[in-house]
């Protein structure tokens, strides 16, 4: 029994639908650039009207917005945000199900170990993020090249994208970390959302304050777009931070695993 390709079928529709998803929302906030960068003068005195607090909350630059990075790196915090219920749908749920549908005894009598089957859970889990954003970032740069009549930096266009990936790690390892430690998860959706939810509030709270501390609090604040675009690179302290969280929660979640009781009913 192939348990990586079982689990890419099982979550194969799933995919998909996710997938597509991020596609149209990026395809439809891209579609209205040309009309904003026309505008830009009129539309940026609106936005001079919000105060500066919601504004950074709400990931405004004034000085970018009318250029596609500028643009782009505004949108990416809402599509960052459905990529990130993705993922932790999918971490919450790939090792918690076999609880729900009452076949972890029947996997886990199977001549494999439970390392295996969690390795297997975990890759199948990866596999189905990374091919959600190779086709998100083939629509990005696709539609970024024909909304924008000036020229602009596919690294740039790249790396602000690439943190799309990222943030799904950290939830996809989260998840995986919370489905071990409660492993009779019924819905599994309302605990996604509201750890999500709560971690992006806490993030638009944060942005607000000048203190960089704070920022630790929330993974949606360890990519800041507005560097990435000025300096051509990740801020290694919170990138050394995303690789901790990560790393803690695969361990943590192995060492659980391996050692609990698991019951199918």
């Amino acid at each position: 029994m192939n348990i990586f390709l079982h689990e890419l079928k099982a979550y194969r529709k799933s995919t998909i639908i996710w997938t597509s998803s991020l596609m149209g929302i990026v395809i439809f906030f891209l579609l209205m650039f040309p009309a904003i960068s026309k505008d830009y003068l009129e539309f940026s005195k609106v936005l001079e009207g919000y105060p500066e607090g919601v504004r950074k909350a709400l990931g405004l630059e004034l000085e970018s917005f009318g250029s596609i990075l500028g643009f782009y790196s505004y949108i990416f915090l809402y599509i960052s945000l459905c990529g990130s219920i993705q993922a932790m749908v999918l971490g919450t749920s790939i090792v918690s199900k076999e609880i729900r549908e009452k076949t972890a005894d029947f996997l886990l009598t199977k001549p494999v170990t439970r390392t295996k089957v969690l390795t297997s859970k975990l890759l199948a889990g990866i596999t189905s993020l990374a091919i959600t954003n190779v086709f998100y970032f083939a629509t990005v740069y696709i539609m970024a090249g024909q909304v924008s009549e000036a020229a602009f930096s596919s690294k740039l266009l790249f790396l602000v994208s690439i943190t799309l990936f990222f943030l799904q790690f950290i939830f996809l390892t989260l998840g995986i970390l919370i489905s071990v430690i409660f492993s009779k998860i019924k819905a599994v959706l309302s605990v996604s959302l509201g750890t999500v939810f709560a971690f992006f509030v806490i993030g638009m709270v944060v942005s607000s304050d000048s203190s960089q501390a704070k920022r630790y609090l929330s993974p949606f604040k360890y990519f800041d777009t507005k560097y990435i675009i000025a300096n051509s690179k990740f801020e290694l302290a919170y990138l050394i931070v995303t690789v901790g969280i990560i790393l803690v929660s695969i361990i943590v979640s192995y060492l659980i695993y391996t050692k609990k009781d698991v019951h199918a009913v």
